[in-house]
């Protein structure tokens, strides 16, 4: 499996940002990737109103970011904010093309470093994977990964490639904490991890989480298979299955478990 990792700074403006995922789906479809990841956050960044940005997984923003996955023939998974029943919204990370159509809303909110995702942000509960081929697709967002039995549960599910996407915020320490965690969770998942993460501003809103760089694929043994640095750009990996089937043979975490 071909995939590319779209590292993208979301402006306030959805429209906008859908040309940023037109761009980036052509360039990775062009290098022949099947899947086309971009970050939290890709219908808008955080630090802007969100209540009358989101739209349904059936609405007019995610149809288009359809259309574009459709018209070159990959899966694409892209941040956006969709309406919750209490007046917040979803973080939804939406799944589309290759006949699938479909969010996943982020279970984890970022309460955290002095910001609380939770006052617009509504939790979701239920973890999603993906058929895809012969390979099954695990997604999570931003927080999750500091939460290893949500990437446990998409191993149990099926998940040999776990798909990441994050708006991570700067702050002291972040970086290492970023690559650090992206390959804990790739180990005791023995999965392959994708992380797509907004790139640096350059100029970060002090009150909202935005963008450090550093898109990441770690490999089920937890090492660095390919990263980007701080600046917008675009990762192609190859992804091996047989790796997954090989390390969970040498290290088998996920049938040793005892405390689930």
């Amino acid at each position: 499996m071909r995939a590319a990792l779209c590292q993208i700074t979301s402006t306030p403006d959805p429209s906008a940002n859908l040309e940023l995922v037109r761009s980036g789906v052509r360039s990775a479809a062009a290098a022949g990737a099947s899947v086309v990841l971009f970050p939290e956050a890709t219908m808008a960044c955080f630090g802007v109103p969100l209540g009358g940005l989101a739209e349904p997984v059936d609405g007019p923003w995610a149809g288009t970011v359809r259309d574009i996955a459709e018209e070159h023939d990959v899966l694409v998974v892209a941040g956006m904010f969709t309406p919750a029943p209490d007046g917040r919204v979803f973080n939804t990370l939406l799944v589309t093309g290759r006949g699938q159509h479909l969010g996943y809303d982020k279970i984890h909110l970022f309460d955290a470093f002095g910001f609380a995702e939770s006052r617009t942000v509504a939790p979701g509960s239920t973890p999603v994977t993906v058929p895809f081929g012969d390979t099954v697709l695990g997604v999570a967002t931003c927080y999750d990964v500091r939460f290893p039995e949500l990437f446990g549960t998409l191993a149990d599910r099926g998940a040999t490639v776990i798909l990441l996407a994050a708006s991570w915020g700067a702050g002291e320490g972040k970086l290492a904490q970023w690559e650090l965690l992206v390959r804990a969770r790739a180990l005791d998942s023995t999965c392959w991890v994708l992380a797509c993460g907004q790139a640096d501003p350059h100029t970060p809103d002090p009150k909202a989480p935005t963008g450090i760089g550093y898109s990441t694929v770690a490999t089920p043994t937890g090492e660095v298979h390919a990263q980007l640095a701080a600046d917008p750009g675009m990762l192609v990996v190859d992804v091996d299955p047989g790796l997954v089937e090989s390390t969970r043979q040498s290290i088998p975490v996920l049938a040793n478990r005892r405390l689930r």
